[in-house]
């Protein structure tokens, strides 16, 4: 009898844990390295981030004609990552107010599609230049390099061909491109769309598949923009921004394709209210303009974001870029949950197991060897030259964005930055360190030349580069400031490391 009943007992044991195993699901992953937003504290509008063959691709808004990408092994990196300059224009129609980059893949490509203007002239309105430009890759790499392909083009789009904010839609193996702009001189600008003949083509006429009707669409002023596609289970989702962008009540809105054909307005559904909005209780304002990306293991969905940290912060580079991680609603929609408050410590995208890179070595490409203060000296005037890669911190640099396209490379070991001597602009001028004085001459663009990240150490004063003297391989060889040969000798290589 007693043991008929331990029996049971055990067989009931057994069962209610099964239970409680099937009730907990399968065991979660592991989370990614710490992060801590925001991920870019200066030019952080208007962000898209890819993850891709190991890293995390990040770029934004420069409101110049110059595009700027951060690369990182971890999401936590890219808050220090160096921004590296992918593109210059200086053609006059199309060299002003650089938004909303955006990079897709396709046919072995990146295609890089942002909106510019023409240069002293007005960005919006009845005289608005602002036009959708697309740039393809040589090859796989997302930084490139880069060339220019063609604008975006709408017969039927007012004024003619603006346009803003474009990105990829595809839907059942057909792709179109959709962005924010109006039909008529008459409707606030809204979402449109148009069926792609290649990556940097259009076909047909632009439809317009929403506009600011809702009164949380049009705080200060009415119009939707930054349509980003988010596809699960067969069913598709545009998430958008709406309300003018220098208000703290710019938010996220959601339109649906329920219906077969996306060219047709009829065929999206639009949520009557926001999917994603201000937070006062965390200090988050103007949460909007977003991007998707999935955690390197695949199992984890995230959203990437800009917002201001006051009510007074309007629409310009005051605006940082964050992420989190999201989930489903059990009707099968997003839910983006609530801002997280800046200087919140929240576990990384799962999958990831690089370390997070605190600092970065330039390699130069022709001897291998590394760019170097001399004797890890103190002293302002220290040489830089190159030597063998060992690891010390005279050879570790931070690479810091100063918010104007340039940067300022700190020594780890001695604190002090790269100068050209005197301020030169002489082929020859000697590349040393000093203490920072805030001028051009400390000030560098890291310009991105060739796959393998290889960049060019151009400084701003005099536009010229960090070259190894002479080509030399040796120890000890002088880095020094030259003209642009395209050599290797001129080339360096950044490289994570902590």
């Amino acid at each position: 009898m007693i043991r008929r009943h331990l029996r049971s007992w055990l067989a009931g044991a057994v069962a209610l844990l099964t239970a409680l195993v099937c009730a907990q699901g399968p065991a979660s992953a592991v989370d990614g390295r710490p992060y801590t937003n925001p991920l870019k504290s200066v030019k952080g509008a208007d962000p898209w981030l890819e993850y891709y063959d190991g890293n995390y691709y990040l770029v934004t808004t420069t409101f110049t004609g110059v595009l700027g990408m951060r690369k990182s092994p971890t999401l936590a990196g890219l808050a220090t990552a160096p921004s590296v300059q992918i593109w210059s224009d200086t053609t006059p129609t199309r060299n002003s107010n650089i938004w909303a980059p955006e990079i897709h893949f396709s046919d072995g490509h990146w295609y890089l599609y942002y909106s510019a203007g023409q240069s002293g002239t007005p960005c919006c309105g009845a005289n608005g230049t602002q036009r959708t430009h697309v740039l393809e890759s040589a090859g796989t790499d997302p930084m490139g390099p880069y060339t220019y392909k063609s604008m975006i083009t709408g017969a039927n789009l007012y004024p003619t061909n603006w346009l803003i904010d474009a990105s990829v839609l595809r839907v059942n193996g057909q792709s179109y491109l959709v962005g924010s702009g109006r039909t008529n001189s008459s409707t606030p600008p809204g979402l449109v769309i148009a069926q792609m003949t290649n990556p940097y083509t259009v076909s047909g006429n632009w439809t317009v598949i929403s506009t600011p009707t809702l009164s949380w669409e049009t705080h200060k002023a009415a119009i939707n923009e930054g349509p980003e596609a988010l596809q699960r289970d067969g069913r598709t989702f545009l998430i958008y921004a709406a309300s003018a962008c220098d208000t703290p009540d710019y938010q996220l809105g959601q339109l649906e394709l329920t219906g077969s054909d996306p060219l047709n307005p009829a065929a999206w559904t639009k949520k009557p209210t926001p999917v994603f909005s201000r937070d006062d209780a965390a200090s988050v304002y103007g949460p909007g303009h977003n991007g998707f990306f999935t955690s390197p293991d695949g199992t984890e969905n995230w959203i990437v974001y800009h917002a201001n940290d006051s009510t007074t912060d309007r629409c310009g580079n005051e605006r940082t870029t964050r992420a989190q991680k999201f989930t489903w609603n059990a009707d099968g929609t997003p839910d983006f949950g609530t801002p997280v408050a800046l200087g919140t410590t929240l576990p990384g995208p799962s999958g990831e197991t690089a370390a997070t890179p605190t600092a970065y070595t330039l390699v130069n490409r022709n001897s291998g060897k590394c760019l170097d203060v001399a004797g890890a000296n103190t002293a302002d005037g220290t040489n830089i030259i190159q030597w063998t890669c060992d690891g010390g911190a005279n050879q570790k640099w931070r690479i810091e964005d100063l918010g104007n396209d340039t940067n300022r490379l700190v020594n780890v070991s001695t604190g002090k930055v790269m100068d050209t001597a005197n301020c030169g602009t002489a082929d020859g001028t000697d590349i040393r360190q000093w203490s920072w004085l805030n001028n051009n001459c400390q000030k560098f663009r890291l310009v991105y030349t060739a796959t393998g990240d290889y960049v060019r150490i151009m400084n701003e004063n005099s536009g010229k580069v960090a070259d190894v003297a002479n080509c030399g391989t040796a120890n000890g060889t002088d880095v020094r400031q030259w003209t642009w040969l395209n050599n290797n000798c001129q080339q360096w290589r950044i490289v994570p490391t902590t």
